[in-house]
């Protein structure tokens, strides 16, 4: 398993992409606020034993907040942007793929700065 604090990253970066605040995480999970802080800060708490709980809240796989990975993912997209990129990226060629997954990084990446300067 990771460490809490990359566990921690996780679990925060997915409940901001969601638009949830850690209190919306909280009553999905059916804990306090302060567990959620606790968990996104690497002080592990519970983390583990309420796992499944949270990544089933936030519909992401247990091994993606475990490991960074989650092997499902391509097979549980939803929403139909979701859905459009996928099939675009599957259209293109492997040096357009990795282009196109750099360029997902470094918005992802501005995104969270954003939003950590917004929280700060």
């Amino acid at each position: 398993m990771s460490n809490p604090t990359e566990m921690g990253i996780r679990i925060r970066d997915v409940r901001r992409e969601r638009g949830w605040t850690q209190d919306q995480l909280a009553l999905a999970v059916g804990v306090s606020r302060s567990a959620v802080a606790q968990w996104e800060t690497g002080r592990a708490g519970q983390v583990t034993t309420n796992l499944t709980r949270i990544a089933e809240a936030m519909e992401v796989g247990v091994e993606y907040l475990m490991y960074g990975d989650d092997k499902r993912a391509p097979a549980e997209a939803r929403m139909g942007d979701e859905l459009a990129l996928l099939r675009l990226y599957r259209e293109c060629s492997g040096e357009d793929r990795q282009w196109l997954l750099r360029t997902a990084r470094r918005l992802a990446a501005v995104s969270r700065r954003e939003a950590d300067d917004a929280e700060g």
